[in-house]
C-alpha cells in the first residue's frame, strides 16, 4: 500500500509542475486505503505542500506580479484565501464532503479541460485590471484551501487575462498555489486523526516529482499532459459518483 501511495505521489508531482491536476491522483489514492473523503482531502494538501514549495522555489526567477498588482500583494491575498477555505473545509461535515467531492472533481476537470483545449487568452492581452485580479485571486485561494482541484488553470487562466506570458504565469502559479497551502497546512497541522505515515510517503514521492517535473517543464509536450490529466479527471469522476450511489444530472 505504502509503495503505491509512493508511486501515486511521484506522478503527482510530476503532474502539478508539469500541469496541475496532482489531486486526482492523490486524492483517490488516499480514499483507497480507507479514509473518508474530507480526511483524505486534508491528507492529499498536507502531502503535496512541500512539492509545491520545491516546484515554485525551482521556477522562483520567472515570478511576476500582475494587473498592477505586486507579487507581495498577490501573495498576502493567497494566503488569506487559503486560510478562509481551509476552515470552511473544517466546518463541512465530513459526510456532507463525501457527497460534495464528485461534484468538485466534474467541476475541476470541466475547468480544467476547458482552459486547456478551448479559448485562452492571448499573452500579452491585458484583460483584466487590478481589482478585478485582487477579487479572482482571493477566490481562487478560497477555493484552493477547501478542495484546490483546478487552482492551476483557474490561476493561469487570471494571471494571463492580467497580462501575463504563459512562462511568468506559470511560475507564478506555483508559488502562490504553495502559498495558499501554507494558510491551510498551518489549519490542517492541527487536526486530529492526520494519517501521518501515509502522508510522509506521499510527502517524499511528490517532491521528488515536483522537483523532476519542474526541471522537465520547458521539453514537455504540455497538450499531451494536459490531455491525460482531463481523462483521468472524467474517470476519477464517473468512479466517485459511483462510490458515492448516484449520479450527476
Amino acid at each position: 500500500m505504502l509503495f503505491l501511495l509512493f508511486a501515486a505521489a511521484l506522478w503527482a508531482g510530476v503532474q502539478n509542475a508539469l500541469a496541475g491536476g496532482g489531486s486526482f491522483v492523490t486524492l483517490p489514492a488516499l480514499m483507497l486505503t480507507g479514509l473518508d473523503a474530507r480526511t483524505a482531502n486534508i491528507a492529499s494538501t498536507l502531502a503535496l505542500f512541500p512539492a509545491q514549495v520545491t516546484t515554485g522555489w525551482v521556477g522562483r526567477d520567472n515570478v511576476s506580479g500582475a494587473a498592477g498588482l505586486s507579487f507581495r500583494t498577490l501573495t498576502l491575498i493567497s494566503l488569506a484565501g487559503g486560510a478562509a477555505g481551509a476552515v470552511l473545509l473544517l466546518l463541512t461535515p465530513s459526510s456532507f464532503f463525501e457527497h460534495m467531492v464528485p461534484w468538485l472533481v466534474l467541476f475541476a476537470t470541466a475547468l480544467f479541460a476547458y482552459g486547456s483545449f478551448v479559448r485562452r487568452p492571448r499573452e500579452g492581452a491585458h484583460v483584466i485590471g487590478a481589482p478585478a485580479a485582487a477579487i479572482a485571486q482571493f477566490l481562487i485561494s478560497i477555493y484552493g484551501g477547501y478542495f484546490g482541484g483546478g487552482i492551476g488553470f483557474l490561476m493561469l487562466a487570471a494571471l494571463t487575462g492580467a497580462g501575463l506570458a504563459m512562462q511568468a504565469a506559470g511560475a507564478t502559479k506555483n508559488v502562490l498555489a504553495g502559498v495558499m497551502n501554507a494558510a491551510a497546512v498551518a489549519i490542517f497541522l492541527f487536526t486530529p486523526g492526520i494519517p501521518w505515515l501515509r502522508v510522509a510517503v506521499l510527502c517524499a514521492g511528490a517532491v521528488l516529482g515536483g522537483y523532476g517535473g519542474a526541471l522537465l517543464l520547458r521539453r514537455a509536450d504540455e497538450r499531451l499532459v494536459r490531455a491525460f490529466v482531463v481523462l483521468l479527471g472524467i474517470g476519477l469522476t464517473i468512479g466517485l459518483f459511483i462510490r458515492s450511489g448516484h449520479q450527476p444530472g
